[in-house]
């Protein structure tokens, strides 16, 4: 989870194109019309579901958190894989106390030192991942958990907190392999509590790969927890926590996210979703690649940022950058979180995540295309975009009408 520059990065494998193959397609591709009236009323909307992570390091840079994290922003939570809270000089005003921090059990090397972390938290975070992808290793950001383990401690260490907290099941690579992992994870739950199981308030999804990938893969999930004994409380919510087309260039995953942010938005059980990019190209490592970016090198915006911002609807344009801040203790986070970072991702792997990932780019590189388009076309594009988006809003508004 960490590059050679100091970033901290998580890691996932997609599914491979025959991998895909055996996923059920049961999300359709919606009316795209309604999806951008969808989309331009989620952002100027209070109950937005977008969010971001905070990643420490050299690729932390607390004014483009300050604009990321802005009381006209979209954006309300943000987590930093960690249970403790990002270093507060990234918020403007009170925006601290207003934006939801989703904290995170990474894995079970200090559990209980963890579990100590979670009472000095506002009351306002409500929400709690556990376990991020057990079905990988350290090296490449995961918990490296068996299921059988991972279900003991959740039982006995995650559930009690189901009284504070609203706790999701563990967050698997978006893969088979990840998929065969919370089947034995569930299924090591029922032998362990035969009566309660391992019960869980909403469930995480990781994805990287192109739009229709994503679509099978939540379609997958979401047919298993809705169909299978899998300990979910309630109705099936949903968040999205990683997302982005890990080596393609930023034309690629533009494309992607006009595809992905108005589906999401539309689709009723998707409570939450952050798209994995909050970094600038600099500070990029070899598996992310730049184009995943949200941030030009300059703290400007980039195209993607733009958008994931809610482009002219919102009041956000290519080229804003975030306020200064005077002072660099909360670069890295390391003022906040050096009590917390312990050994959940010791082990530097910039280069090791991006080649044992070079399968991610499957579902991707070959659909999406990794020619790089040029600025002329970046620039033709977010003034089509803003347009639209213009357009958009125009129409939704006569709609509600």
């Amino acid at each position: 989870m960490g590059s050679s520059n100091g970033a901290v990065f998580p890691s996932v494998t997609s599914p491979s194109p025959s991998q895909l193959s055996e996923a059920p397609t049961s999300v359709a591709d919606p009316d795209p019309t309604s999806l951008l009236i969808a989309q331009a009323l989620a952002q100027t909307s209070s109950s937005s579901k977008r969010g971001i992570a905070y990643i420490r390091g050299e690729a932390a840079h607390e004014a483009d958190y300050n604009l990321l994290l802005s009381s006209k922003s979209p954006l309300n939570w943000y987590y930093t894989w960690l249970p403790t809270v990002a270093p507060s000089d990234i918020f403007q005003g009170d925006q601290a106390d207003t934006i939801e921090f989703v904290p995170t059990i990474h894995n079970n090397t200090k559990v209980d030192e963890d579990l100590e972390s979670l009472k000095s938290l506002p009351a306002s975070s409500k929400h709690l991942f556990t376990f991020n992808e057990p079905d990988g290793t350290f090296e490449t950001g995961g918990s490296d958990l068996t299921p059988q383990v991972a279900a003991r401690v959740y039982i006995e260490k995650i559930v009690p907190l189901r009284n504070r907290f609203q706790i999701s099941h563990p967050s698997t690579t978006g893969s088979q392999r990840g998929f065969q992992w919370l089947q034995d994870f569930n299924a090591a739950c029922w032998a362990i509590d035969p009566e309660n199981g391992c019960p869980a308030d909403f469930v995480v999804i990781h994805w990287y790969g192109d739009f229709v990938g994503m679509t099978s893969w939540i379609g997958q999930l979401a047919a298993w927890y809705r169909e299978s004994k899998v300990g979910l409380q309630g109705e099936l919510r949903v968040w999205v926590t990683e997302l982005g087309v890990p080596g393609a260039d930023m034309a690629a995953n533009h494309a992607v996210m006009t595809q992905t942010l108005p589906f999401l938005d539309q689709l009723d059980y998707v409570e939450k979703y952050a798209w994995f990019g909050q970094f600038r190209p600099d500070g990029a490592n070899n598996w992310t690649g730049a184009g995943l970016s949200l941030f030009e090198n300059d703290g400007g915006l980039s195209t993607l940022g733009a958008t994931y911002l809610g482009g002219q609807t919102t009041g956000f344009s290519v080229g804003d950058k975030g306020q200064e801040s005077s002072s660099t203790g909360g670069k890295g986070g390391s003022g906040n979180n050096s009590n917390s970072t312990g050994n959940d991702n010791s082990t530097d792997a910039g280069a090791g995540a991006g080649s044992g990932n070079s399968t991610s780019n499957d579902t991707s590189s070959g659909t999406q295309g990794s020619e790089d388009k040029g600025s002329g076309s970046v620039s033709v594009a977010s003034a089509a975009t803003s347009m639209l988006w213009m357009c958009v809003v125009t129409l939704g508004i006569w709609v509600l009408e």
